[in-house]
């Protein structure tokens, strides 16, 4: 059983230092730390960047995703490993399964506590995954996944619940795919990606995300179409909606031909045009927004993204939302 480890940052490789923590470990010396990985894989490991993950750029991301491509077409690969910081953790996630759509395993874990913290969550974290993988190559499962906290996560469902409990991630609308335990890897349910690739990796076009709630205003909208935005996407309430302000800035960004894909704050669920006053999600239906389904808001700015750059009409990048499974 071969794994590949790519480290790249975050505080799994974290230390404390005067001026904050910030990742210092290599790869190299989180394994150091388990020596139990020995036990399930042969692993090499590979050092793609140092940051922490609220930093990583869209640079960082195709280089990530660019190595995640060679390793599934290296027969001798059996499945990856990526440690990751936690706060972009779920992005990641995503953004490789819409890309690469591996059909090696691969897992992104990391930790909630440093090294140098007491009860350090990384070396636990990292041996789940590692163990994760041998189990799901066993049964040739591909995609893409999160483990932590000795469950795994689809990158379709996960996301970062808790700003700093060990068992900060789960899955909207579904429970973990795998829990790992002493007895091994209890598989629930079977793994695969649930995510419809886009043959793009370019994070290049410009998309930003604007929240709606009481009181919200269109203002937003109108600086970001000043700034030649490509695309928006708009974090609503409930079951799709906004307020009436925020929807006539919508109307005026479809009118220019910019799409606007619709998610909802909620944690779970998913958006669908039902109301019709006039911040409702008919209303948005009828000026031409595009319901995203169950993705989060940074789910679907890493959509909209990609799908920007794979097509050169809003008809077919609305056709990129139309099944996101």
């Amino acid at each position: 059983m071969n794994v590949t480890l790519l480290s790249t940052g975050g505080t799994i490789a974290s230390t404390g230092e005067d001026s904050g923590a910030r990742p210092t470990q290599t790869g190299d010396q989180l394994l150091e730390a388990v020596p139990e990985l020995e036990s399930y894989a042969e692993l090499s490991i590979e050092d793609v960047a140092q940051v922490p993950s609220y930093e990583i750029d869209g640079e960082t991301l195709e280089t990530i995703g660019e190595r995640v491509r060679e390793l599934d077409d290296d027969p001798a690969v059996d499945a990856a490993v990526v440690t990751h910081g936690t706060d972009t953790m779920e992005e990641t996630a995503y953004y490789l399964d819409v890309t690469v759509q591996p059909d090696i395993p691969v897992f992104l874990t990391g930790a909630q506590r440093r090294p140098d913290e007491v009860s350090s969550d990384g070396p636990s974290n990292l041996l789940a995954a590692v163990r994760a993988s041998s189990s799901f190559a066993a049964l040739d499962a591909g995609g893409t996944f999160v483990a932590f906290n000795e469950q795994v996560h689809s990158a379709r469902a996960v996301t970062k619940v808790h700003t700093s409990a060990l068992g900060a991630f789960q899955s909207r609308n579904a429970g973990p795919v795998a829990t790992v335990d002493r007895s091994g890897v209890a598989v629930h349910q079977p793994p695969h990606s649930e995510t419809r690739p886009i043959d793009a990796t370019s994070l290049e076009a410009t998309v930003f995300t604007v929240t709606s709630g009481s009181a919200a205003t269109g203002e937003l909208v109108a600086a970001a179409l000043e700034r030649d935005a490509d695309g928006l996407v708009v974090e609503a309430t409930g079951l799709g909606n906004v307020t009436a302000g925020l929807a006539d800035a919508v109307r005026e960004a479809i009118e220019t031909d910019v799409p606007v894909v619709v998610t909802s704050r909620c944690l779970e669920g998913r958006v669908m045009p039902v109301y019709g006053s006039d911040g409702g999600g008919d209303r948005l239906r009828e000026y031409g927004a595009i319901f995203a389904d169950d993705l989060s808001a940074q789910q679907a700015r890493l959509r909209l993204t990609l799908a920007l750059e794979a097509f050169d009409d809003t008809a077919t990048v609305r056709e990129a939302f139309a099944s996101t499974e």
